[in-house]
């Protein structure tokens, strides 16, 4: 099979094709669950799926890469071609995607030498590499791998870099970037995506490129400016914006489905394809949210709702059945399962766990499910548990995050101190993120970068000095993309520089089996006077048990900031301050019978009980 730009349409086989797309992002969904999101994509009447490819998911260290588990991109394309759809693949190498460091890997920035998305031989070698270790997957994928007779792959489409208007104008570094997608064997037309404005188009494409638009809303005009770009080929908005992320400390953001179907409808109407951003949103499980930084530091929540028509539950929404109704004028669309009509489970799949088959728009019996309390009965404060989740090295000034080998997470600095007088301690630079400052293990106060916080006032002490530095997630778009965490410039006391520090990361993601082990042993609290409270940093395990698992909801209500797990998986961050109340436990993380959940609190808790919830709560919204 064939794929190709024609004069103003796709062409598939020569006959005019209109791509209709939605992404899915296999980094953000439990794999056990692609299915069932890719099904549903095909329920709404969509004919592909898009995807980015997280490279610093996939290469966390130079040279070693993982495409097991769930970055096995082979196996979530295999699943979009088992559904005869098609995929759009979109390899960066830079992403944004509200995704820490915007998909470029930290340990590219460690020595300040390489000069990121630009011709900058350093960069373009480790692209390179990159490239080579997704030929194998990406290659034989293709639409035209099987030849002018065979059926071939699901890709038809690959975007080169992303958005790059918005951020440099290097036609060389372009051209060499084509050149090595090319090289390794890829064959599918190429695109880029700009937003259609100022000379964005123009900046981050080539003329060998195609031009798509991202925009969602004011459809006419924003075709009409992509059309002025690019006077011949199809028209199609690669990222239809149906909703938006959030923010921590910001509302739940929403928008009205019959305003973004409205201008579905106009952009479908001018003869257009699409693909709409995001079909289904996911989670930043772990420490993968990114963040941004226009003068003001924001970190991204951990759920990636996006509002999108299929919310982070994976059941359809409004927004789902509106823009069905719109794409069925413009094309056929399956008949719709009762589960995903209005008011219905949302289920198609016979169990969490189960991929969607033959008997996928089936739905399977689904025992009720009620709200679950669950008791943090062991707990023990984090330094108890520093043995197994550290491995210390010694420094004359505070290391980076990235100088220690630290992607992400947390790191640990202490070094002695004698101020019988106090003092006042001061980062040099900046706080890069958040900072727990303490005492001979007695809380200080926190240095926050979002409130440019860069000096806090110590006590009276003879003893050891700790900071506790929280990466909150690496900025993923703009000029600030690559910048180092941790305690940047050093720390004084009264303008004395601090020296001899040991320092270590904490490996929490995930929660190493020896930390899991003594939480397990502790005794159980009793019912003396304080036991149901939790004073920070402190780790908490509680279990629970499951006739049947089901997707649920881990609500902290009373707990302040911190990380969660569910049978050894990171469910991500919490944080009191909203938006959201409640973490995402996809099914497949629990199993009939026994199951554990471990916080690690920051703060405190006035509380131990977590809830496991059936319902999600993303918190307030605007309205």
């Amino acid at each position: 099979m064939r794929f190709a730009i024609g004069d103003t349409d796709f062409l598939l086989d020569g006959e005019p094709h209109r791509v209709l797309s939605g992404a899915i992002h296999y980094f953000r969904v439990h794999p056990d669950l692609w299915a069932d999101r890719i099904r549903k994509a095909k329920l709404m009447g969509l004919n592909t799926v898009e995807t980015y490819v997280a490279w610093n998911a996939h290469e966390a260290s130079p040279g070693q890469f993982d495409f097991t588990g769930g970055l096995d991109l082979g196996r979530f394309l295999d699943l979009v071609a088992a559904e005869g759809m098609h995929a759009i693949v979109r390899p960066g190498p830079y992403i944004c995607a509200e995704w820490t460091n915007g998909g470029l890997p930290y340990w590219l920035f460690t020595d300040g030498t390489v000069g990121i998305r630009r011709d900058e031989p350093q960069f373009l070698a480790a692209v390179s590499r990159y490239l080579d270790a997704l030929a194998p997957i990406l290659v034989p994928r293709q639409i035209d791998a099987g030849g002018t007779d065979g059926p071939g792959g699901p890709i038809v489409l690959v975007q080169v870099e992303n958005e790059y208007g918005a951020y440099g104008s290097d036609p060389v570094y372009l051209a060499k970037l084509e050149a090595m997608h090319r090289a390794i064997g890829l064959t599918v037309p190429f695109t880029s995506v700009d937003q259609p404005m100022g000379t964005m188009l123009e900046d981050g494409s080539l003329p060998s490129l195609h031009k798509t638009g991202s925009f969602g809303s004011r459809s006419e005009s924003r075709l009409a400016r992509l059309r002025q770009a690019q006077p011949t080929g199809p028209l199609m908005c690669s990222e239809f914006w149906d909703g938006w992320f959030d923010s921590w400390g910001e509302h739940h953001h929403t928008t009205s489905a019959a305003d973004s179907a409205a201008d579905l409808d106009v952009l479908l109407a001018a003869g257009g394809s699409v693909n709409v951003y995001m079909f289904h949103g996911g989670t930043n499980f772990g420490f993968t949210n990114g963040a941004n930084d226009k003068g003001v530091y924001r970190p991204i929540a951990t759920s990636y709702d996006y509002d999108a028509p299929l919310d982070e539950a994976g059941r359809p929404t409004a927004k789902f059945h509106a823009f069905r109704s719109v794409i069925e004028r413009y094309a056929p669309v399956p008949p719709l399962p009762a589960a995903m009509e209005p008011g219905g489970s949302g289920v198609l799949h016979d169990g969490p766990g189960a991929d969607t088959g033959a008997d996928a728009g089936q739905e399977a019996p689904i025992a009720p499910a009620t709200d679950l309390a669950v008791q943090l009965d062991r707990s023990t404060a984090l330094r108890t548990l520093l043995p197994q989740l550290t491995s210390w090295t010694t420094h004359e000034t505070t290391p980076t995050f990235d100088e220690l080998g630290a992607a992400s997470g947390f790191v640990l600095y202490r070094t002695e101190v004698d101020l019988p007088a106090g003092g006042v301690l001061t980062v040099g630079g900046e706080v890069r993120d958040r900072v727990l400052v303490s005492v001979d293990g007695r809380s200080v106060g926190v240095l926050e970068r979002e409130h440019h916080d860069r000096a806090i006032a110590l006590p009276p002490v003879t003893g050891t000095l700790e900071l506790l530095v929280e990466d909150q997630g690496r900025v993923d778009y703009g000029t600030r993309i690559g910048e180092p965490k941790g305690l940047i410039g050093g720390v004084t006391v009264d303008g004395v520089p601090l020296s001899r520090w040991t320092a270590s990361p904490l490996a929490l993601d995930p929660m190493p089996s020896a930390a899991l082990d003594v939480l397990r042993a502790l005794e159980p609290v009793g019912s003396a006077a304080g036991a149901d409270v939790l004073a920070g940093p402190v780790v908490a395990l509680g279990s629970f048990e499951l006739d049947a698992p089901s997707d649920r909801y881990l609500a902290l209500d009373g707990f302040r900031k911190g990380v969660a797990w569910v049978n050894g998986f990171c469910l991500g961050r919490y944080w009191s301050r909203g938006p959201q109340q409640t973490l995402a436990v996809p099914g497949p993380v629990l199993r009939a019978g026994r199951n554990e959940v471990v916080v690690f609190e920051l703060h405190a808790s006035a509380s131990r009980t977590v809830q496991l919830r059936v319902e999600p709560d993303l918190g307030h919204t605007e309205a």
